[in-house]
């Protein structure tokens, strides 16, 4: 039994081992460097300040944070929609959801880029005291209303459920206060929900005892706690869809400092001579001879020595070159997955006579579900001022499997010139993948075409 708030469950220190690798990708060369010898580990024959070097100098390839962010931002290539059926009241909220300036467009691109890299990421609705608030009016006046907070997957704790449902939240979060007239210090606070009431918990000293710093209640008869899932494994828990990935980018960070390393080295000619027998002193200890390179100097070797230059071959960069080719095409497969289609059960009776063939991409799935989320954030906002249902939200994604246009647009040229294709389909598809604004049409263009005569190539 543990009485301390900080404490976190066996599920959270699994899902930990996934971040430890996940977070400093997501952070960079930097982060990764900071990682140390977690994610690149040291040369058993390598001293202290040559692998410190070699850390220094790693840089990363940000094949798994650049593959979510081009997710990311295909779930958001065109901005949500907010129903008709949103009360107006969190329509107006929506476009400051956060109390932060963000609206909700924004906010959720982190909401959801978060989500897909670490397979989980969670939101709640907060309000701030309304004490001596009685009416709208009031709470307009006073600047009290709901807004959203998002808890990112390293900060939650532990949690208890009943029959699925959440009735304990904890996690840790960091708070900014005034220090002084000018300075200003952060104070790190377990945070603890529960069914309309709440609780924060401080430590009186660094490394001290957890206690009780604040609390109060709140109108609701349920957590308004949201949590979003791309890789779930069970309530509260998931496994990030894009591990393997990211697996594959520490190799590459691991394999590209070795081929860093290698390269530094062979640069550097070794200088070898053959042939030089040793000298002693009085004491019978070896004695270096004197040893002169460079530019009008001379050395004198016996007649059976030798002295050159030994270079490396240049096999085995060769090869590290190959090899780091090959991860980077196996990292882009691994990548390319959440956008393959797979048919998936559809919901109802009449969908299933109707949609029996639908497919959908993992990550179509995902923006779907993306969309649920939101909209359950929404009806905790109407919840609070008691609106009533607090409507839906769409997502409006390009989830086409094209996720290198240019890759297939050679092919696409080349099928136009060779008569396979029309040059509107051409023109189509190269507006379909962003190369041409929506703002032409082909008519119209057609019509500069035939007015602008023929082209310098045909002179």
């Amino acid at each position: 039994m543990s009485d301390n708030p900080s404490i976190t469950l066996p599920a959270v220190d699994a899902m930990r081992a996934y971040w430890a690798v996940i977070t400093p990708l997501m952070g960079g060369t930097m982060a990764m460097r900071s990682a140390g010898k977690t994610l690149l580990p040291q040369y058993p024959a390598e001293d202290g300040d040559s692998y410190k070097e070699r850390l220094r100098l790693s840089t990363l390839l940000p094949a798994y944070s650049e593959t979510v962010g081009n997710m990311t931002s295909r779930v958001f290539a065109e901005p949500l929609q907010v129903g008709d059926d949103v009360p107006e009241a969190i329509q107006v909220m929506a476009k400051d959801i956060d109390m932060a300036g963000n609206d909700l467009n924004s906010w959720s691109v982190e909401f959801f880029r978060e989500g897909l890299s670490h397979g989980v990421c969670h939101a709640f609705v907060d309000h701030p005291p309304a004490e001596g608030v009685r009416t709208q009016a009031d709470e307009q006046a006073a600047g009290v209303r709901p807004y959203v907070v998002l808890v990112k997957p390293e900060q939650v704790l532990g949690w208890r459920s009943t029959g699925g449902v959440l009735t304990m939240i904890r996690y840790i979060e960091v708070v900014e206060e005034e220090d002084g007239d000018f300075g200003a210090k952060c104070v790190e606070q377990v945070r603890v929900l529960e069914p309309g009431k709440w609780r924060t918990y401080r430590r009186a000293e660094k490394g001290g005892a957890w206690a009780l710093h604040d609390e109060g209640t709140n109108s609701l008869t349920r957590i308004p706690w949201v949590t979003f899932y791309t890789g779930r494994t069970g309530f509260m828990t998931a496994k990030p869809p894009l591990l393997e990935l990211a697996h594959l980018n520490v190799k590459h960070w691991q394999s590209q400092s070795d081929q860093d390393n290698i390269l530094h080295v062979i640069r550097v000619p070794i200088l070898v001579r053959i042939g030089v027998q040793p000298m002693f002193n009085d004491q019978g200890q070896p004695v270096p001879p004197e040893f002169k390179v460079g530019t009008g100097s001379l050395t004198d070797l016996p007649s059976t020595g030798d002295l050159k230059y030994v270079e490396h071959t240049g096999q085995a960069v060769e090869a590290g070159r190959t090899a780091l080719q090959d991860l980077i095409g196996e990292m882009r497969m691994a990548g390319a997955k959440l956008l393959t289609p797979e048919k998936a059960a559809t919901k109802t009776a009449t969908q299933a006579e109707e949609e029996a063939a639908q497919e959908l991409s993992p990550l179509a799935r995902m923006a779907n579900h993306f969309g649920d989320c939101l909209a359950q954030l929404l009806q905790y906002m109407a919840e609070y001022r008691g609106l009533g249902e607090g409507g839906a939200v769409e997502m409006r994604g390009n989830f086409d499997v094209d996720y290198m246009p240019e890759v297939s647009l050679p092919t696409l040229v080349a099928m136009a010139n060779a008569g396979m294709i029309s040059k509107e389909t051409l023109f189509t598809e190269m507006q379909r993948r962003g190369v041409i604004s929506d703002e032409y049409n082909w008519p119209e263009e057609l019509e500069k075409i035939e007015g602008q005569g023929p082209a310098l190539g045909a002179l």
